[in-house]
């Protein structure tokens, strides 16, 4: 099959057992580096997506990601408001809801929790009912002052299903004999769900009606509008897309009560990709170092190949051919490694003795698009580190260096 000269010859170089041991080690150790380094990076934004993709299920799966607030209109507003939003693309569900701070208590212990109530099950913002592992959801619904609180206030409060647990709102009450009384109610447990995030420690649901009537708030008084987007990252492109509506009332976002968490999570990501992207590059300076050292010591064949009719470009596309050759092995043997690593990472931690907590696994999201791009930028670093060595070779004066041989 026809092939290019410079490719040709690239190619032989590089697939060459012969010469300098010392190039030849600088060479092996350049392509272990690229692999070690795409492997671990692979790796890791593996998990790290992983863990991202958790937070955003588990967590922002379970709160508004976009709150309208009622600020005086009739619930037939909000309503109207609701078909509206609704069939914006980026607008999953819309579902009318109240919530408030509350206040749990038993005779083991008391905890502060947000207590939301929920209306329409059937065009419900959360998922909720898919996060309960004991009881049944639709009791919460249906039935008057009932609740479903997380497994973890189950343990802290010392309560089960069936159970009495008071809520009481510090934001409503009422006035008696005593002085001024926080309303509150018994509660019955009907559900029991987990998430395994920090959502489990703070939030608590029942229906919408049972927490107005416990906020003692009139049967006129509308409830809030809550949106769940197609993707809670999408934020500003919803909020551009319905400025128009969205500037008539007062919105809040997940952003202020979650967003210090994921711009953490998204800096460790970034500064972990950052600093496992150093072992590529000190890679990548060992191309530059076998390249520049291979000119040296074929400086002859060069310019035998120059006198038998190869051009300076052709020369210099020689060594090039050989340094990126170098760069897609160690990218691909990194790639499949990292892919490998990540998919079994649960596995290999098991089997070399790191155990995580029982029962629980790193969670891994391959994202086609991060992977590619590091791949991308690993295969460019090592072309850019063939361009001086390469430029050197075709700078070679064939006068020069056969004058004495």
């Amino acid at each position: 099959m026809f092939q290019p000269v410079s490719l040709f010859i690239g190619l032989r170089y590089s697939r060459s057992s012969k010469g300098n041991a010392f190039i030849s080690f600088i060479s092996f150790f350049s392509i272990a580096g690229i692999a070690i380094g795409l492997m671990a990076l692979f790796t890791v934004s593996s998990v790290m997506n992983g863990f991202e993709n958790n937070l955003k299920t588990n967590m922002l799966g379970l709160i508004p990601h976009v709150e309208i607030a009622s600020d005086g209109q009739t619930k037939a507003q909000m309503i109207q408001l609701q078909d509206t939003v609704i069939t914006s693309k980026f607008v999953k569900r819309a579902s009318l809801y109240r919530h408030g701070e509350a206040i749990l208590q038993t005779n083991r212990d008391l905890h502060g929790v947000l207590l939301q109530g929920l209306y329409d099950d059937n065009a419900s913002l959360y998922k909720i009912s898919d996060k309960v592992i004991q009881g049944n959801w639709q009791t919460v619904m249906t039935s008057r002052y009932h609740i479903a609180v997380s497994r973890y206030l189950t343990r802290k409060l010392g309560i089960g299903l069936g159970d009495k647990v008071r809520v009481i709102m510090p934001n409503a009450s009422t006035y008696t004999p005593l002085g001024r009384v926080p309303s509150q109610r018994l509660f019955t447990v009907a559900a029991i769900y987990e998430t395994g995030s920090e959502i489990d420690m703070g939030l608590a649901f029942t229906s919408g009606e049972s927490l107005q009537r416990v906020l003692k708030l009139p049967q006129s008084s509308a409830p809030n509008l809550s949106i769940s987007l197609n993707d809670p990252f999408q934020l500003d492109a919803f909020s551009a897309s319905a400025s128009a509506i969205l500037s008539q009332y007062t919105v809040t976002d997940w952003r202020q009560s979650q967003g210090t968490l994921f711009a953490a999570v998204a800096m460790e990501k970034r500064i972990m990709s950052m600093l496992l992207a150093l072992i590529v590059l000190v890679a990548v300076f060992n191309i530059v170092s076998a390249l520049t050292m291979m000119v040296s010591e074929k400086q002859s064949e060069v310019a035998i190949l120059q006198t038998l009719g190869l051009t300076p470009a052709q020369v210099q596309q020689v060594f090039m051919i050989q340094g990126l050759y170098n760069g897609l092995i160690g990218t691909s043997i990194g790639a499949a490694l990292g892919l490998l690593l990540s998919a079994y990472i649960n596995e290999v931690l098991a089997g070399i003795g790191l155990n995580l907590l029982t029962g629980i696994a790193l969670p891994v999201k391959f994202d086609v698009m991060s992977l590619s791009l590091i791949a991308v930028g690993s295969i460019t670093m090592s072309f850019l580190a063939t361009l001086y060595p390469a430029r050197k070779a075709a700078n070679v004066s064939p006068a020069e260096v056969l004058r004495y041989e």
